[in-house]
């Protein structure tokens, strides 16, 4: 493993553990293409292995920040950030210090002048406002101070590569006595550039990194200092120049018209609705706004980039209420689909990507993941979403503009995917750099036997026959939507097909489970682990086989309490505190979580929903960050924290949707304009649920639900004219 850092780092169980901030109750911004990761003053200090800092595209444009109040750090009062996931709002007060140099022994007690700080980033750009307001009755003189580093480090350099060479800064330059610019040239022969603009004139620079203020304030009076700071790559003309209250105003004029894309959803439960809401403003955060639309950005601080498997799993999470993020990302997968093959990234024609990044390092080729394709299930998955949109919406417009791209992917999964002719798709990476395992459990350890050695490629993985399964079934209802009957039929034959062989080569009677994968000899992974809960998600299990593997997977080796283990807790790589082999993830449980309800084990899926919202009440935010550790549910504790784990992520907060889609048992069928609701029910914790403005065709609908002592009701508040809402009970 030492010979390949980069196979290590970018197999993400490597980021090691001294670049944990899990304890330092950090607090992060971000919009599209920026994120900042501040402590709770709203500073940027250095700390485990150096993740605290302001990022664009890949770099770490400010990696120092410090605001001192008489050469001292204020003293904390209170830091949050607020609900909308906007604003980083930090409340500090001062510590005695002398009224005056005249009369050093009088002093402006503590607590008399409030500090507060708003933050916020907007793509491109950093802002803040301090406001001071004296709440003394003597007037108060002082100084405070604002101290800037930028060192331009690339991400992976930050998550642990070392580089032989790297660029360097050559310029510092004072400009208007308020401007201060730090340029970097790297060896990408590319320019970036981190512009500070304040808009008050300093009264001194002690050095050309700190601006330095001289206060004097009235009792009662106020005083506001406001900065930004600029990131500039190249040439480019940065269209952020505007100061802190435009900006603002700018950042609230698109939140408000992106909160239009989710509807309104609100619970008789109020720690449900803060779950809902939080995770609500954290999508939208990460809905970053490309040429081709709106995609989700997969999680900050390591995945902020687009990723081609988290974007279609987190608009699969959100499809029933939010179909136009499924829209917006289907073209952008479209666009992006491989058309070549090009060994160095993994690609081949219509293959779906697996991760975009910018940043020196990509630049120069010293990592391949500038346009690397190096995944086994995006491409499936990318049908399933197409289809899965289709039946939600009846768009038969968008299909069509994007059939040829389901029909290259087709073709990748018959010509490509299935490397030993076997009727299975597997995985053998090309890339000499790429990932090893190219499922989304893409640890260099994950796919294993049950002595713990490491399964052999090519390998074929359990939940991926199970996309697979349901992207052939998905394109056959697409095919025959475009009349395309012959197609839909031998489609439909070959799904049928791969689910009988599926079921019978991946079924392990002994363990009451699938094999996690099949190696390159054919030989199962026999070791229990989740991957198996997703033949449910996929409808790929033989219903003869479910309810043994549900009890499987709700068994105490792999149901921990907060969900379902990534691996079984008697496997012999079992470790709680791993990134795949005994951590919970949450979007792996509301997958699961779906497949339970598809197969009518309704209690199972009230438990899985229980256990992540229960898990969210422990949580800073309930923001359920990537993934937490394995360990068993211990009474009055939370969940373990994982160290370096994602937060927000895109997929983890879409966790909640599919869950309540599981609950509701809801079926949109825009073809036919019908809305069923199968045996819905509510958890104990929820009396009532009501959901407004989902989107229907053109027109909005609104409805209830009523959980009453052995059945669940529904008020239908506003429905389309030519829309059908069945309720089967």
């Amino acid at each position: 493993m030492a010979d390949n850092p980069i196979i290590q780092l970018e197999n993400k169980f490597y980021i090691a553990a001294n670049s944990s901030y899990a304890d330092t109750q950090v607090k992060v911004l971000n919009h599209i293409d920026t994120f900042g990761i501040f402590d709770r003053w709203g500073d940027i200090g250095q700390f485990g292995d150096e993740a605290p800092g302001i990022y664009h595209e890949g770099t770490r444009f400010i990696s120092g920040l410090e605001f001192r109040l008489n050469g001292e750090r204020p003293l904390m009062l209170s830091s949050a950030i607020k609900e909308e996931n906007e604003i980083l709002s930090v409340d500090l007060t001062n510590d005695s210090f002398p009224l005056s140099e005249k009369e050093p022994d009088k002093k402006i007690p503590k607590g008399t002048i409030h500090i507060a700080r708003s933050k916020f980033v907007r793509n491109g750009a950093c802002h803040e406002r301090i406001h001071f307001y004296n709440y003394g009755n003597q007037k108060a003189h002082f100084t405070c101070s604002l101290s800037f580093e930028a060192d331009f480090k690339d991400i992976f350099e930050i998550r642990g590569i070392k580089r032989e060479k790297r660029g360097e800064i050559f310029e510092i330059k004072h400009t208007s006595g308020h401007r201060l610019s730090i340029k970097y040239a790297g060896l990408d022969k590319i320019l970036r550039e981190t512009e500070i603009v304040l808009a008050r004139h300093p009264d001194h620079w002690p050095n050309q990194f700190t601006a330095e203020y001289a206060i004097s304030m009235e009792p009662h009076s106020a005083f506001e200092l406001e900065y930004s700071v600029f990131f500039i790559i190249g040439n480019e003309q940065n269209g952020n120049h505007v100061d802190f209250i435009d900006a603002h105003q700018r950042l609230e004029s698109e939140r408000k018209k992106m909160r239009e894309a989710i509807p309104a959803i609100f619970t008789s439960n109020e720690q449900f609705n803060h779950w809902i809401n939080r995770s609500r403003a954290d999508l939208l955060s990460l809905l970053a706004k490309t040429k081709y639309g709106f995609y989700p950005y997969a999680g900050v601080p390591w995945y902020n980039t687009p990723f081609g498997r988290d974007g279609i799993i987190t608009a699969l999470q959100i499809l029933w209420i939010a179909p136009e993020v499924a829209h917006d990302a289907l073209i952008f997968l479209a666009k992006t689909q491989a058309t070549e093959i090009n060994a160095a990234s993994d690609a081949e024609p219509g293959k779906i990507f697996h991760e975009f990044r910018g940043g020196e390092m990509v630049e120069l080729g010293e990592i391949p993941f500038k346009e690397y394709y190096g995944s086994v299930d995006a491409t499936p998955l990318f049908i399933v979403l197409a289809g899965t949109y289709y039946k939600r919406t009846g768009d038969l417009h968008t299909i069509k503009k994007i059939w040829g791209n389901i029909e290259a992917a087709l073709e990748w999964i018959k010509k490509y995917g299935d490397i030993d002719n076997d009727g299975l798709l597997d995985y053998h990476h090309k890339s000499v750099n790429g990932l090893i395992n190219q499922g989304w459990k893409d640890s260099l350890d994950s796919m294993m036997h049950a002595d713990g050695t490491l399964a052999e490629p090519p390998v074929a993985l359990c939940e991926v026959q199970g996309y697979v399964y349901d992207a052939k079934l998905k394109a056959a209802d697409l095919a025959a939507a475009l009349n395309k009957n012959e197609l839909a039929e031998t489609l439909r034959r070959e799904a049928m097909q791969l689910k009988k062989q599926f079921n019978e080569q991946f079924w392990d009677e002994e363990l009451k489970t699938y094999a996690m994968a099949l190696d390159g000899s054919k030989q199962p992974c026999r070791v229990k682990s989740s991957n198996a809960g997703h033949a449910l998600f996929s409808g790929i299990a033989d219903v003869s086989k479910a309810r043994a593997l549900v009890d499987t997977l709700m068994s105490e080796e792999l149901f921990s309490g907060w969900g379902i283990r990534t691996l079984g807790s008697r496997e012999v790589r079992y470790n709680p505190m791993s990134y795949h082999n005994g951590s919970v993830w949450p979007h792996d449980v509301s997958l699961i979580a779906s497949g339970f309800s598809k197969y009518g084990f309704r209690k199972e899926t009230l438990q899985l929903t229980a256990a992540l919202f229960d898990a969210s009440l422990f949580i800073e935010l309930q923001r359920l960050p990537e993934l937490f550790c394995g360990f068993d549910r211990r009474k009055g504790e939370g969940p373990t924290a994982y160290p370096v784990a994602c937060s927000p992520q895109a997929w983890s907060v879409g966790a909640v949707f599919k869950m309540l889609e599981a609950c509701l048992h809801i079926e949109i069928d825009g073809v036919n304009k019908k809305v069923i609701f199968r045996k819905p029910f509510l958890p104990e914790f929820i009396d009532n649920i009501s959901i407004t403005n989902l989107k229907l065709g053109d027109e909005d609908s609104s409805f209830e639900l009523h959980r009453y002592k052995s059945d669940t009701g529904i008020n239908i508040v506003k429905q389309p004219a030519d829309w059908e809402i069945n309720w089967i009970k």
